[in-house]
């Protein structure tokens, strides 16, 4: 059986970096022909669980078997609209028992370290194994440029293995 993987950009700005280095994700999982899902939050309507909500979960979440999150800094954590939807998602259904991968992205020089620990400790309560390969990416406008390549080959190389050991978890 093969894994279906949601990649979820956690935020919800427009034209953000986070959407940039998610769909990077996208295309290094697509070109491999793993059946891959990009989840934008902007506009997304997850602040109630409503109908609109329980579409999203039954397109995005649920059929995941594997999650990548790829998450800004946001006062020392990530956005809140990330935990918003995971808030009103039916946990069970959603997370127990899945995998996922985390990335976190910065201006500064910590690449949201405290953020992606901040999730790890989130998603081990909601039963998700979490890939001990954590990407943390620093002063991300070095790192990617406004168009989405990848300006650095060392960062390319660490997306590279983090998805193969993905692939492999």
């Amino acid at each position: 059986m093969q894994d279906v993987i949601t990649i979820v950009a956690g935020t919800n700005r427009p034209d953000s970096m986070t959407e940039r280095v998610a769909a990077i994700y996208y295309e290094l999982l697509s070109v491999r022909g793993n059946e891959v899902q990009l989840l934008l939050l902007k506009g997304k309507p997850i602040w109630e669980r409503g109908p609109e909500m329980i579409a999203l979960e039954q397109q995005y979440l649920i059929p995941a078997t594997k999650f990548i999150f790829v998450m800004p800094e946001y006062n020392a954590s990530f956005p809140g609209v990330l935990k918003m939807m995971m808030d009103n998602s039916d946990i069970k259904k959603c997370w127990w028992n899945k995998k996922a991968a985390l990335t976190g992205l910065s201006d500064g020089r910590a690449g949201n370290l405290r953020g992606v620990e901040h999730m790890t400790a989130i998603l081990n309560y909601l039963k998700v194994n979490v890939l001990y390969n954590k990407i943390l990416l620093s002063k991300i406008k070095e790192e990617i440029a406004p168009d989405g390549a990848i300006l650095k080959p060392q960062t390319a190389s660490l997306l590279q293995t983090q998805v193969d050991e993905f692939l492999h978890f």
